[in-house]
């Protein structure tokens, strides 16, 4: 799970002026941890709170515990821009912790190379670890030139919940579970299905608010489905196929016109809606299941269906990272790549919040396997829909901020589909006309 999204919220306003915000930060990190006789010093960022933190907090324990020559000193920091400012300073003055937590698409705003430091690949491999045990696709976006910045710890979707008890009584499931739906007229009859049942919208999610995301992660979705692309493969130019942009717009304003869908819920209110029973389906990130189990909601998840194509689904992943320290090697840099190693062969814990193990041996483990409805999902880590590398996007980006807010227009009914298209791409030249603000970046 996430950070709770209005801290998120929070933490995201005011994104293009993150610079300023560092100074704020520098008490952020946790106080200084002196090792003992014989331990290493080992500092690890990360950005995890909420339920996730919880989790993290956890398996670090866990992690002292089997490592006691090891004096682990973590420290959370502030969710979303914030976070990656901060990061981003401290690789630039090569002061950086040992290890840190970085979201995969956000990796080329990173300036691999002057910002974060290259794994060690044979360190990684003399603890289990090894480049075939994540999808290729995954692990090869963590590549720069040849070498490995960037290790995946999981992946975390865009995933649809559904009512179980709404669903079933709408003739939706079969065997307790959310029958096959292909197609953009079967997801429109199953919403019409369910209404009947509720004498509600079938579907909810977040169209409006400030810094509001969904809209943005719902259209990548589905656009992705279609087989386009935003930018090109190296992020340098604008790709977006009209067409198939507006044939997934178009259709998602349908959904509203036709009262499928909930036209105007902000983030609390989509998961507020959802959680009351008032709607069948809840299109979100994976991270909201702890929400619905602490209700006692009878729910599930699936995987979004392929409503244009394939089964891609927007997603980002959680990675490790070194971030770029003058003097990286020897004992701590061999800490680092040790606490890396042991996160993702116990990666079965994280999964319990919703996110779907990269580490694949994980993915067949029995215990990983009787996580219901965690498991129910885990075949999207082969399709998982990356936006391409570019310093503005990935999580808590200007992209998704951006484009989420042209986005919601569409849903909430103040821009044409069209409209909000000409819009999307004249942000999008914008962006791509900008240079990253990062230190330590040449691009």
């Amino acid at each position: 799970m996430h950070p709770p999204h209005l801290s998120r919220r929070r933490a995201l306003a005011g994104g293009a002026g993150a610079l300023a915000a560092v100074g704020a930060l520098s008490g952020c990190a946790a106080p200084t941890v002196a090792a003992g006789p014989g331990q290493t010093r080992l500092r690890f960022w990360h950005l995890f709170g909420g339920g996730d933190g919880v989790t993290m907090q956890g398996m670090l324990d866990d992690f002292r515990a089997d490592h006691p020559e090891i004096a682990l000193e973590a420290a959370t920091l502030q969710w979303g821009a914030p976070y990656y400012t901060k990061l981003g300073m401290a690789g630039a003055g090569g002061r950086a912790p040992e290890l840190a937590v970085l979201h995969l698409a956000r990796l080329a705003g990173f300036a691999p190379g002057r910002l974060i430091d290259p794994f060690d690949l044979d360190l990684l491999a003399a603890h289990g670890v090894r480049p075939q045990d994540f999808p290729p696709e995954i692990w090869r976006r963590g590549q720069v030139g040849g070498k490995q910045y960037a290790v995946p710890l999981d992946t975390h979707p865009f995933v649809l919940y559904y009512q179980s008890e709404v669903c079933a009584k709408a003739g939706l499931t079969e065997g307790g579970r959310l029958k096959p739906i292909e197609g953009p007229d079967e997801f429109a009859d199953a919403l019409r299905a369910a209404k009947k049942v509720t004498g509600r919208p079938g579907l909810v999610t977040e169209t409006l608010g400030p810094d509001c995301i969904t809209p943005w992660r719902l259209f990548s979705t589905f656009y992705a489905q279609t087989g386009g692309t935003v930018l090109s493969a190296d992020g340098k130019r604008l790709a977006l196929d009209d067409s198939k942009a507006l044939r997934v717009l178009e259709y998602l304003a349908a959904l509203v016109e036709e009262g499928l869908m909930v036209r105007r819920a902000d983030y609390g209110a989509s998961v507020g809606i959802f959680n009351g029973g008032q709607t069948a389906f809840h299109l979100n990130g994976e991270w909201e299941i702890t929400t619905f189990r602490t209700a006692g909601l009878p729910f599930s998840m699936a995987r979004v269906p392929a409503l244009f194509g394939s089964a891609a689904t927007q997603a980002d992943c959680h990675t490790f990272v070194l971030p770029h320290q003058t003097d990286r090697g020897g004992a701590p840099n061999e800490a680092a790549h040790t606490l890396v190693a042991w996160m993702l062969r116990n990666s079965v814990a994280w999964a319990e919040g919703g996110h779907v193990p990269a580490y694949l041996p994980v993915l067949e483990d029995p215990a990983y396997l009787g996580l219901k409805p965690q498991s129910e999902y885990r075949d999207v880590i082969d399709e998982v829909a990356l936006d391409e590398p570019a310093w503005f996007a990935g999580s808590a980006s200007r992209l998704w901020i951006e484009l989420g807010a042209v986005f919601s227009g569409v849903l909430t009914g103040s821009r044409t589909p069209r409209g909000a298209l000409t819009e999307a791409k004249a942000r999008l030249r914008t962006l791509l006309d900008t240079r990253n603000p990062l230190p330590g970046d040449a691009s």
